[in-house]
């Protein structure tokens, strides 16, 4: 997800540091979530070979099931993020959501 690993030393009030028998070990320094996403987007890409705007309809809807289960949504303007990546409206991706949503209910 593109951590960082820094000495502890260096590590700021919301890096995570990890200890090992009392003594600091390592800081580990997390990026900003809207980056993740975009990261995630770039992996879904590699992962089809193709933009994942010139997927078919059940293959981006395969996608928001996998962005939703990853918290793609959580992010600030993740829907708007997706929408654009998938080549979709914010609209599509909410019905995307609320069919996957339907599903589960059933």
């Amino acid at each position: 997800m593109g951590a960082e690993i820094v000495r502890p030393d260096r590590a700021g009030p919301e890096d995570v540091v990890l200890a090992w028998e009392g003594q600091d070990v390592l800081a580990v320094r997390l990026p900003q979530l809207s980056e993740s996403l975009d990261r995630i987007l770039a992996a879904l890409e590699r992962s089809h070979g193709m933009p994942l705007s010139a997927l078919d309809r059940k293959a981006k809807q395969s996608v928001v099931r996998n962005l939703e289960a990853r918290g793609a949504f959580s992010v600030r303007h993740g829907v708007e993020t997706v929408a654009g990546a998938l080549g979709v409206s914010r609209f599509t991706v909410y019905n995307y959501l609320n069919r996957e949503n339907a599903t589960k209910g059933e």
